[in-house]
């Protein structure tokens, strides 16, 4: 097994290998096709969707005996020297800005770079984290990029674009750079570890894609360190959120199943395990309003998951669609809008156990507030017949009241003789009443 991490394993080695960049790389290929390479280049995007990799494959394409040509052969020198695992070209030249980016270094640049490539078609150089290079630096080069040798090409690649002064961006083709999607990015790391011969359960690879966050090489990372601590079954669910400190499934499950029932005890049971279990409080909150995204978008779009919307194995995709049908709309629009104010709150918590079962409550008890989100959340309590966590002089959420209690011919002391509860409701409200 090679010892190399398995983003570099599986560097692409050419534009139809780099995924989830069609609008950047069908374009360049079809420049290439017509011979109208432009002699200046900018690559900005985010961390790990394919910059460097995509100027280095741009600087094969370009070098290839065959070449110009979108294709590189594979066979010619400078192919083998440009390879993922190859020695590298002395006619393609990386810079790192971050160390190189001062006015003197950019000097040395613009006087090599007139001599003429040593085996190669041209002389390319690969400027990464361009944003580093120092506004000195920039006017040093900016005569050389503006009017290059015709042996000459420049790639610059950064993550903020902005940063690179006016006058060289306009001089060079810009290609913005996206995050890939998280379905393409899912399948291709199926189509790794089915490479790399390792089993992999289900429920894992949408875990690895959210800790990436649409980069390649930091899922790529993540599916690394995952694969390299694999037993005899593979990498498991259970060892997948141990270790990236995901929330397990079933923590979830019982809370908002505890949300829909009004059942406190399960929901303070839930807090309970989750503080005992040496889980991040704020992690957990942050996956369970992860969670009621995905149910709002069940209750509102059934058929979510055959149209993209929602990323999940089919058996906990069944559990979602069983909990989205279990709430009223508005008392899942409530717990998911409190669960975000509470997420907020718990930044810089001294106790986030404490705010976290406040969270739980401020959900399990609508009848606590006259605010309009609560009303509507506790009439969707009342169609579904659900109790209201509240005091023992609460009212029971399943009862509804019959004809009686609104024709006024009830006796006295009957239900039609109380005096309605003024808005705001709840037990006190009740009580003053």
């Amino acid at each position: 097994m090679s010892s190399l991490a398995l983003y570099r394993r599986y560097r692409p080695e050419s534009f139809t290998e780099v995924i989830g960049q069609g609008h950047v790389t069908d374009p360049l290929q079809q420049a290439l096709r017509n011979n109208r390479v432009n002699h200046a280049y900018l690559f900005s995007g985010p961390r790990g969707c394919g910059k460097t990799t995509s100027a280095r494959i741009l600087a094969r394409c370009l070098n290839c005996e065959q070449g110009p040509t979108p294709t590189p052969c594979g066979e010619c020198q400078s192919c083998r020297d440009l390879a993922r695992n190859g020695p590298g070209s002395i006619d393609v030249i990386e810079i790192d800005a971050a160390s190189h980016g001062g006015v003197d270094d950019a000097r040395d640049l613009r006087e090599k770079a007139f001599f003429g490539p040593a085996h190669s078609r041209y002389k390319i150089y690969i400027i990464d984290e361009a944003h580093m290079v120092s506004p000195q630096g920039f006017n040093a080069l900016l005569k050389v990029v503006e009017e290059p040798p015709e042996h000459l090409k420049f790639i610059f690649a950064t993550t903020e674009p902005e940063k690179v002064i006016g006058t060289i961006r306009s001089r060079t083709h810009h290609y913005p750079f996206r995050l890939v999607p998280p379905g393409t990015l899912r399948d291709y790391l199926a189509e790794v570890c089915a490479k790399e011969d390792i089993p992999v359960e289900d429920g894992v690879l949408p875990l690895v894609v959210r800790a990436g966050a649409g980069s390649v090489r930091d899922s790529m990372s993540v599916m690394d360190q995952l694969l390299a601590g694999a037993g005899p079954d593979g990498v498991t669910y259970d060892m997948t959120t141990a270790l990236l400190g995901y929330t397990d499934g079933s923590l979830l499950d019982s809370v908002v199943e505890a949300f829909a029932s009004g059942e406190g005890s399960a929901a303070f049971e839930v807090v309970d395990r989750v503080i005992e279990g040496g889980n991040d409080p704020r992690r957990f909150v942050t996956d369970l309003l992860e969670r009621l995204r995905d149910l709002l978008i069940l209750a509102a779009v059934p058929d979510a998951a055959e149209k993209g919307l929602i990323d999940a194995p089919a058996d906990v995709l069944k559990r979602m669609q069983a909990q989205a049908r279990s709430f009223g709309t508005a008392e899942l629009s409530r717990a998911a809008d409190l669960v975000n104010e509470g997420l907020t709150e718990m930044r810089g918590a001294h106790s986030p156990r404490l705010q976290l079962e406040l969270i739980c409550a401020r959900v399990l008890l609508p009848a606590a507030y006259g605010d309009e989100r609560s009303v509507m959340a506790r009439l969707d309590r009342i169609e579904r017949g659900v109790r209201f966590s509240a005091g023992a002089g609460a009212p029971a959420m399943g009862y509804v009241p019959g004809p009686e209690a609104h024709s006024g011919a009830a006796g006295a002391g009957g239900p039609a003789a109380a005096a309605p509860v003024p808005p705001g409701g709840g037990p006190a409200a009740a009580r003053a009443a």
